[in-house]
């Protein structure tokens, strides 16, 4: 663990306050440190990429900062509002897509998002509005009375996205949100998601395919290891290069093909 947890937050949420806020976030696993003090912010109205290879500490760094799994250290504002300390009142603000997202799949998909805006204290009448023209934005009304466990990964993730989506969240946490959705879907969706931007909103999403990142995102943060190692706009982030090969001299590790040879057809 890191001899520092870094700044402390300001005890009283700020005018200006970041749409998530980080600091001294630590999470070890036995052996294994798999968030090493993490900082970050994440300014409101930004469409924030949280890039790093598989096992970085991605999934572990979302899971606290959006109250799913508890940290070893650290503090996680939501606009102002201390994630652990006031819990309900963080989690009112935001919409969070897990990586691996368990549901209630024997829920036909309106029902399933129709439980989660309930769920959220909405009523019925704004409820049923929302649900449907989230089920025709994201290209599933025809399967709203399919039970979610006959429907495929990408209508999975789809449907996940549309329980996330449904009370309007100031802040909305997507990890690994296109994987597994077909091209026109994942399409539509970063429509979505820009609209949701542009009319105030916050986007933080994880991903470790650098191309859509450096298309969609106007910030980002590579990860490696649980530690930060670069963070900002994406162009300063880049540095005049790719945002895949200065993420590559970030992280490092590329290995050789050399030994291979027997791969060689000819």
């Amino acid at each position: 663990m890191p001899e520092g947890t870094g700044p402390e937050l300001p005890e009283h949420p700020q005018p200006e306050a970041p749409a998530l806020a980080v600091r001294g976030l630590a999470k070890r696993f036995g052996e294994k440190v798999a968030v090493n003090g993490v900082n970050l912010d994440v300014p409101a109205g930004s469409f924030y990429g949280l890039v790093g290879p598989n096992g970085a500490g991605k999934t572990t760094t979302l899971s606290m900062a959006t109250g799913l799994l508890r940290p070893d250290y650290g503090q996680v504002r939501v606009h102002g509002t201390e994630v652990w300390t006031h819990p309900l009142e963080a989690k009112k603000l935001m919409g969070v897509l897990p990586d691996g997202v368990r549901l209630f799949d024997r829920l036909t998909g309106e029902q399933l998002v129709s439980y989660a805006g309930l769920l959220r204290g909405m009523d019925r009448e704004t409820v049923a509005s929302r649900v449907a023209d989230l089920l025709r934005a994201l290209d599933l009304a025809n399967d709203a009375g399919t039970l979610v466990v006959d429907y495929s990964a990408g209508m999975t993730k789809k449907i996940a996205l549309a329980s996330a989506l449904i009370h309007a969240p100031k802040l909305l946490v997507l990890d690994e949100p296109f994987e597994a959705v077909d091209p026109v879907s994942a399409a539509n969706i970063r429509d979505i998601l820009h609209d949701y931007v542009a009319s105030g909103g916050t986007v933080i999403v994880s991903s470790h395919v650098m191309d859509l990142v450096q298309r969609m995102c106007d910030h980002v943060a590579v990860i490696a290891n649980g530690n930060v190692l670069a963070a900002g706009t994406v162009e300063e982030v880049r540095d005049g290069a790719s945002l895949e090969d200065r993420f590559v001299q970030l992280v490092g590790g590329r290995s050789q093909s050399e030994g291979l040879s027997w791969l060689r057809t000819s």
